[in-house]
């Protein structure tokens, strides 16, 4: 076995019975709502630059 990590909950009904499929790489089966899936990654956000916080009652028209 990979050392991947496995998912632990089924993204649609959440129970834990989950088995590799014969899919391939990063496909499950989940034997209580008997639905397929593939996990995978896509890579690393970009770092977005956020300013300050706004500050409650400043700009916004509440005061």
């Amino acid at each position: 076995m990979s050392g991947r990590a496995a998912p632990f909950y089924c993204p649609y009904c959440g129970d834990e019975d989950l088995r590799p499929s014969e899919e391939g790489h990063g496909a499950w089966e989940c034997a209580a709502c008997s639905r397929a899936f593939r996990l995978s990654f896509l890579g690393l956000l970009a770092p977005r630059h956020r300013g300050p916080a706004p500050v409650p009652g400043e700009g916004d028209g509440t005061s």
